[in-house]
């Protein structure tokens, strides 16, 4: 060390020697001049798995699902029945089928009404910029980041630019624009602004042979079809794959629910082999049919007549449309007071102040509120200890926060529905026609239910049977504002409500806390002004008690319908494997009969048949849609006696036909009067006793045989037919039937001798 440097004072040298040690500390002045702002869009850009962007099948499911939700948001609000194109082009045709991610470009196509051309910058080249945040109106999209964000990643990826084409007046070329968005500032760059006429883009017309069939013969991008609209073209890197949660899969279920929209999907022509295709709604009976048309053999015909269903020309995927209406128009309205929160209601005033200077309270509360009356509006202002001439200006935070109180304590109508557009259940059906080929179909719409001051309604649906998969557990498909959820199933509301049915009471197996094992398909719907969902991917719907309860009542509506179903088809299989065994013995029964005492064997053989027709006339039953009988006959519901002869009966009981008796006697009864009959001659009994132990089950046939008990000590067994309208006029003289002492004891055991029943004192009692 030097002279120099000895010669200062300690403390400086000490700060010196500390210096060259530690490096220097930031200080409050240092760290102010590295913050700065940080837009939405840089971000997304670093956080983009929270818009779904998180792999490369994801991401390119999501562009195609966001350009899709835009393209019918846009048709719908317009009028105009949608005509969605989706083509997937294959960039990097060459590349080895084992690659993981490929180059793609992903463009939509719709004829819509078409975009304005300054607001192109805007819809596509910054994030959370719409019209649709804002107001209270059922639609798609929610947040404005959709489309915006799927450039973005495309720009990311690629570095590519979103090429859109849009047409908004027929008589007008078309606008063709291309940007990047800079995701420092939010905005977009444009790099090339033109008009042109090719919309739709004739390229793709030419793309592949089935497009070239489908064009030729005007089913394919024709400009008919398409005289306004919107292209949008975007580059990524993706990877095309089917089965579960791909586009396919996305595509089919928007067709089904959204059975006025035709969708038309152009796939690439490379499919990645990782997985097995496993496609969610496989229609086999189309598949077959195409089979046997495409060999040469005749075509099976369907069972009944089938709805249209989808098509595929030289691999272009046609979904037809199923409906020709457009759902009901939605109208926006105001915020509920039940649906806000303290701090809402401050900024609500402070806006209502800016923009109406000198506005009162009282007309604050009518405008901005729904289900607020002009009366309403005054007993709020009369609660809070204000007139209603007391300006917006003069409510401070503590009158805010009373008539925040009075809002949560009063009892408000629930807010108009009219803002919601249901699927419906004729829509439901036809849509679940269209992609599930089923055997049983139910559907149910609930009504309008309201959760933090917001409508929603909730719809569902199940398929059964046909050609799903019947080892599997059910399928669950869920829609949010007619968009498919496909992502994020077990954090789903949906999901829970079905995994909490019991749906053991409708005739089905079920694991403890899971889905329900069988060929049954589950969908259900939820509409509301704002879905709320658990991230801004838009994958799942939060688990709100409200909506899980409408959600379980929505489908234990279903449940019972298909629960009917299936018991009514039990019992026509369980009538029909009976009839088969009829049929197989009544012929050696009717040999035996006639080598006893030579009746006529035909005539014989045609009373047992019509015998067992009769019995078992469930298996020719025929079901409807709700799982009923085409033609309900009140026999088929338990605890029902049928007189089909009753004037017969009543008036003349020795002349009414066997029949109409037979019809009034259990079965229990018929029995013990026909072995009562058949006591006196030695010809066996042909009568099978068995059915009489099954119906003491249900307690009719005790009560029955208590009163008829004394009749059959009688010496009349000559003629056992006649004793039944005597027992069934018994309840017309309500003197003699009165004294029961016996109803409580219990019945002794009766046996036959000679031909009349006695009581057995000893053994147990059968009854």
């Amino acid at each position: 060390m030097s002279q120099a440097a000895l010669a200062e004072p300690p403390a400086v040298l000490e700060s010196k020697m500390t210096k060259n040690k530690q490096p220097a500390r930031a200080t409050a002045e240092s760290m102010a001049t590295r913050q700065r702002d940080i837009s939405v869009s840089e971000f997304f850009a670093k956080n983009r798995h929270l818009l779904g962007f998180d792999n490369p099948r994801k991401a390119l499911l999501t562009t195609v699902k966001e350009a899709v939700d835009n393209s019918l948001d846009a048709c719908e609000e317009a009028g105009i029945l949608p005509d969605i194109t989706v083509v997937i082009e294959d960039l990097q045709p060459d590349r080895g089928r084992e690659v993981k991610q490929s180059r793609y470009r992903v463009t939509v196509v719709d004829n819509g009404p078409g975009i304005v051309r300054k607001q192109v910058e805007h819809i596509f080249g910054r994030l959370l910029y719409g019209s649709k945040f804002h107001r209270l109106k059922m639609s798609r999209g929610q947040q404005g980041i959709g489309i915006s964000a799927a450039g973005m990643y495309g720009l990311i990826t690629t570095g590519k630019p979103m090429g859109i084409q849009t047409r908004p007046n027929a008589n007008r070329p078309a606008h063709h624009i291309e940007l990047a968005m800079n995701t420092k500032t939010n905005r977009a760059e444009v790099t090339t602004d033109e008009e042109t006429q090719d919309f739709p883009l004739e390229r793709l017309r030419e793309l592949t042979p089935g497009t070239r069939e489908l064009a030729a013969s005007g089913q394919f991008l024709s400009h008919k079809d398409y005289p306004t609209g919107t292209s949008v073209s975007i580059e990524l890197e993706g990877r095309y794959q089917k089965g579960r949660g791909s586009v396919d899969e996305f595509l089919e279920l928007t067709a089904i629910a959204n059975p006025h929209a035709k969708i038309t999907f152009v796939p690439p022509t490379k499919v990645s082999e990782e997985e097995e295709d496993v496609p969610l709604l496989k229609n086999k009976a189309a598949a077959a049919a195409a089979a046997a048309n495409a060999a040469g053999q005749p075509e099976v015909a369907p069972a009944a007549p089938q709805p249209t269903i989808t098509t595929e020309t030289g691999g272009v995927i046609v979904f037809p449309r199923a409906v020709q209406e457009l759902p009901p128009e939605t109208k926006e309205i105001q915020p509920h007071p039940k649906g806000i929160e303290l701090g809402t209601l401050l900024q609500m005033l402070k806006d209502y102040e800016q923009d109406e200077r000198g506005g009162t309270l009282y007309t604050f509360l009518q405008d901005k509120f729904c289900r607020v009356s002009a009366t309403t509006a005054s007993n709020f202002c009369d609660k809070i200890g204000v007139t209603s001439r007391t300006k917006v200006s003069a409510i401070e935070p503590p009158l805010a926060e009373k008539l925040y109180k009075e809002f949560q304590e009063t009892r408000l109508a629930p807010p108009p529905t009219d803002c919601l557009a249901p699927i419906g259940v004729r829509q439901l059906l036809a849509g679940m026609l269209k992609g599930v080929r089923a055997e049983f179909y139910a559907a149910s719409s609930r009504d309008a239910e309201v959760y933090r001051g917001r409508p929603f309604q909730i719809e569902a649906a199940i398929a059964f049977g046909g050609d799903l998969p019947a080892d599997d557990s059910a399928r669950v498909i869920r829609f949010a504002n007619r968009v498919p959820l496909l992502f994020q199933q077990s954090a789903c509301s949906s999901f829970k409500a079905v995994t909490e049915m019991s749906w053991r009471n409708y005739n089905l197996q079920q694991p403890r806390s899971s889905l329900p094992a069988g060929p049954l398909v589950i969908m259900i719907h939820m509409a509301s002004v704002w879905v709320p969902f658990t991230s801004e991917s838009k994958e799942a719907i939060a688990d709100y008690d409200e909506i899980r309860k409408e959600m379980k009542l929505a489908l234990m509506e279903c449940g019972r319908k298909l629960g009917t179903y299936l018991r009514k088809r039990q019992a026509m299989r369980r009538q029909g494997e009976r009839r088969d065994i009829f049929e197989r013995y009544i012929g050696e029964i009717t040999k035996a009969i006639h080598e006893i005492n030579g009746a006529d064997q035909k005539k014989l053989y045609e009373a047992l048949l019509a015998q067992a027709r009769e019995r078992t006339a469930i298996a020719d039953m025929q079901l409807d849609e709700d799982g009923k009988a085409i033609k309900e006959d009140p026999a088929d519901q338990e605890g029902v006696i049928v007189l089909e002869n009753l004037a017969a009966v009543g008036s003349s009981p020795v002349a009414a036909s066997s029949d109409a008796v037979l019809h009034t006697q259990t079965k229990a009864e018929r029995a013990m009067l026909d072995v009562a009959s058949r006591a006196k001659d030695d010809s066996p009994s042909l009568i099978d006793v068995a059915p009489v132990k099954r119906l003491t089950k249900k307690g009719d046939a005790p009560k029955k045989r208590e009163g008829k008990a004394p009749e059959a000590k009688k010496p009349e067994g000559a003629k056992p037919a006649a004793a039944k309208p005597a027992a069934k006029e018994a309840p017309s003289k309500p003197a003699p039937k009165a004294p029961e002492p016996a109803a409580s004891a219990p019945k002794p055991k009766m046996r036959l001798v000679n031909g009349k029943l006695e009581p057995v004192k000893e053994g147990p009692s059968l009854f």
